[in-house]
Formats: C-alpha cells, sequence, structure tokens
C-alpha cells in the first residue's frame, strides 16, 4: 500500500474539525490569538481563565467571526489542582471529549536576582510551571481513555536564553522547565498515545506589550531586541497561530516532545 496515495487530503489533516480543544489563559494575549486559530480551524473551544468577563469578550468574538464554532467559558484558578481537575473534566463534558489542549497560563517580572524576593521565584514557577504540569496531568487521564490527543504547552525563546537587557532569571528557569516538562511527559505518556509538544514564542507583540512599548523603558527596550532578531521586528499574535494549529492537528500526529521556535531568527544569532 503506497501511503502517499491513501492517505487523507494534507489539507484535512491540518484541520481541527469536530476536534475538542482547551485553552486556558484564553482571556488575552496569545491564549487569545490560539484561541481564535482553534475556532478557525473548525475545532470545538473551550475557553478557561480566571477573569471570566474578559474571556466572554473573547468568546463573542469568535462567535461573530465563526457563528457556528461550539464555544464555553469556565473559570479556573489553574494552579490549583482541584480547580484543574475539575474544570478539565467540566470542559470535556461541555465539549463531547477532549482531542486538544493549549496549557497557555504563564506571567512574567523584571527583577534582578540579587533583589529578588523568593516569594516572586516561587510565584513565577507557580504560575509558568505548576499550572503547565496540573493541566497536562488532568488532560491527559482524559485523553487516555480513547488512546489519543495532543498536548501543546506554550514555551518561551526564554527556556533557551538569557534574556537581554531585562534581568528575569527565575521567567527563564520557568520557561526552561516547560521545555524539559514536556519531553519527560511525552515519553512517559507515548503508550497512551498522547502527543505532548510545545512552542516558543519571541518577544510578541499583545496588548499587554503594546501597552509597555509606549513607556519610556518600553521605548529602550524595543530597539535592543528588534536588532537582536534578523526579521528586524517582534512577533504579532497571528504569528503563533500556524504553529498551534499544526500541532492540534492530526499532520502532527508522529510528533512528540518537540518544540516549536516561532523567533524570526532570534536563536539563529
Amino acid at each position: 500500500m503506497d501511503s502517499v496515495l491513501t492517505a487523507a487530503n494534507i489539507m484535512d489533516r491540518m484541520s481541527l474539525r469536530d476536534r475538542a480543544c482547551i485553552i486556558t489563559g484564553a482571556g488575552s494575549g496569545i491564549g487569545r490569538a490560539i484561541a481564535h486559530a482553534v475556532a478557525d480551524a473548525g475545532g470545538r473551544v473551550a475557553l478557561i481563565d480566571v477573569n471570566e468577563e474578559n474571556t466572554k469578550v473573547i468568546q463573542a468574538e469568535i462567535l461573530e467571526r465563526n457563528p457556528n464554532t461550539q464555544t464555553t467559558v469556565l473559570v479556573a484558578d489553574v494552579t490549583d489542582p482541584k480547580q484543574v481537575s475539575d474544570v478539565m473534566e467540566a470542559a470535556a463534558q461541555e465539549l463531547g471529549g477532549l482531542d486538544v489542549s493549549y496549557n497557555n497560563v504563564g506571567v512574567g517580572q523584571w527583577i534582578d536576582a540579587l533583589d529578588m524576593p523568593y516569594e516572586d521565584f516561587q510565584r513565577m514557577f507557580r504560575i509558568n510551571l505548576d499550572s503547565v504540569f496540573l493541566g497536562a496531568v488532568a488532560q491527559a487521564k482524559i485523553m487516555k481513555k480513547k488512546n489519543y490527543g495532543k498536548i501543546i504547552n506554550t514555551a518561551s525563546i526564554s527556556g533557551y536564553i538569557a534574556n537581554h537587557p531585562q534581568s528575569q532569571s527565575h521567567y527563564n528557569a520557568s520557561k526552561s522547565a516547560v521545555l524539559g516538562l514536556t519531553r519527560s511527559l511525552a515519553v512517559e505518556w507515548v503508550q497512551h498515545g498522547v502527543r505532548v509538544n510545545s512552542f516558543s514564542p519571541t518577544y510578541t507583540r499583545t496588548k499587554l506589550v503594546e501597552n509597555f512599548l509606549e513607556t519610556d523603558e518600553g521605548k529602550k527596550m524595543y530597539p535592543t531586541w528588534v536588532a537582536m532578531t534578523p526579521m528586524g521586528a517582534m512577533a504579532d499574535p497571528t504569528d503563533l497561530q500556524g504553529a498551534a494549529v499544526f500541532l492540534g492537528s492530526a499532520a502532527s500526529d508522529f510528533m512528540t516532545g518537540a518544540d516549536i521556535v516561532v523567533d524570526g531568527g532570534y536563536l539563529s544569532f
């Protein structure tokens, strides 16, 4: 049998049609962009965020653009084990299953390690790493029942580098940990048909970042970031949508433990 001739059309395999998809941190920024991309690609979407009001705005945007999309908004603190377990079960029930999940919650902070309160270090890991671990475990428990699923974690180029000129050692370490966790879970769960991958954005023009770039500090930082990027620009949230959809689709079924870097060439320097 010639698999090239018998395989489904590649564009059909790139679709998320009829796939039940969860996005955490869907109420803003990169999570918002992922949510729109999943809906555009035909997925059923559960939007999970701690801010219900913001997330309902995103839901309305999705339904205006894709009126036939099945969507639901669920509120949870994804650093709380019980809330995570409960919200993943609720999402799967609402959507009629769980095929794809995006663990996207994260925060940043700039502070020199010499001045950093230990509580700040712990908080960074709790939000950026614990949320990924708790989400992935709860999702995998559901996915393994049918021996198939896709878990996609939002990492960062900061998992590969020490950013300059800002100091953010705890953020960089937390994102390095997301990459390591992704690889480890991929190996553990391959026997259950659950693929675990990640993607690593560069500096991205979310609304929060746009506001920062209007400040005096932002105006100082921007030229350095752009100079270190061969493509000479920051990423737009839409630049991340292709990687997100690909990793959630059947086209990436033979990928697990991988990371897709979307950085305009930043890591090539």
